[in-house]
């Protein structure tokens, strides 16, 4: 009997290829849609595709136990109207590329996972949000409110369908872990800001066994992609700093995000914006954290 098929869309970032890894080792045949495929020792598929047009990744889809969509131009970038264009486009294209690709299908995947973000409820403050909390304002709220409702405009009948908003993902390999850690080494691991703004962080492992649960288990909807104790920029900075043996940074001013942002080509409100989430649905259907508090995960990624 061959390995069930699961198909990451957009899967060559740090959350894909760490989920690819994760599913080979569920032993499912894993294929990634990517604009730059290449040829891959462990097995791994990689076709073409560029979040628009139907190809050849339309055959692979056939008989797929799930398909997994991550696509989307990065946001750590200047917002422009240009760029924050491209960052929906980007986004709402590839869920209607998928979309138009299911009704030639003989067997449709049996489950569909749609990456969204907690970005959708904009800079909340000290405000808990959960899945039924409303959508917040700003550009990535807008954001995530076009890519989200390209999913839900996807005509019945669909595959089971899983929205995951995913939070502040840390891992060794890709985000913004790496870059902090070695600004923190540097001693200049300070708060950002007024420090009083939220991060929902999330260990890299307990995200992608959030993704395997939406696969195999009956989960359906929308859930917060996050760990359950979101905590201050000012107290990750600290834990971050014990992780790396740094006792003190001095503060960085929110004047010097922006200023930085602007040489380095990046985006100072993703630095300073505030989002405090709770996991409640996954939580309440039993998912339990391998990393629920922060301490325990920066010893891991940062030992």
């Amino acid at each position: 009997m061959s390995a069930k098929r699961i198909i990451l869309a957009g899967g060559s970032g740090f959350i894909g290829q760490a989920l690819a890894r994760a599913l080979q080792q569920r032993d499912y045949a894993v294929v990634i849609l990517t604009r730059s495929p290449r040829e891959r020792p462990d097995g791994i598929r990689e076709l073409a595709w560029d979040g628009v047009n139907a190809g050849p990744w339309v055959a692979a889809l056939d008989g797929a136990e799930a398909v997994v969509n991550l696509a989307g131009q990065n946001i750590n970038c200047p917002h422009t109207p240009e760029n924050l264009l491209t960052l929906t486009t980007s986004r709402v294209h590839s869920v209607q590329a998928i979309a138009a690709a299911l009704p030639g299908l003989r067997q449709p995947p049996r489950v569909w996972v749609q990456a969204s973000a907690v970005g959708f409820y904009g800079d909340a403050g000290d405000r808990l949000c959960v899945e039924a909390s409303p959508a917040g304002t700003g550009p990535l709220a807008e954001i995530c409110r076009d890519w989200e409702g390209a999913l839900h405009a996807v005509p019945l009948p669909r595959p089971r369908t899983v929205l995951l908003r995913i939070g502040f993902v840390l891992g060794r390999e890709g985000g913004a872990l790496p870059v902090l850690s070695k600004l923190t080494k540097l001693f200049l691991g300070g708060a950002v800001g007024s420090g009083r703004q939220y991060i929902s962080w999330i260990h890299i492992t307990d995200v992608t066994r959030m993704f395997v649960a939406a696969i195999e288990q009956e989960l359906s909807g929308i859930y917060n992609a996050v760990g359950p104790a979101p905590v201050t920029n000012a107290e990750f900075m600290r834990q971050l700093r014990r992780a790396w043996h740094r006792p003190w940074s001095p503060p960085v001013p929110a004047f010097a995000v922006r200023l930085g942002s602007r040489l380095i080509k990046s985006e100072a409100s993703l630095a300073l914006m505030s989002c405090r989430c709770l996991p409640r649905r996954l939580e309440e259907q039993g998912f339990v954290f391998e990393y629920p508090r922060l301490a325990a995960a920066l010893k891991d990624l940062c030992g």
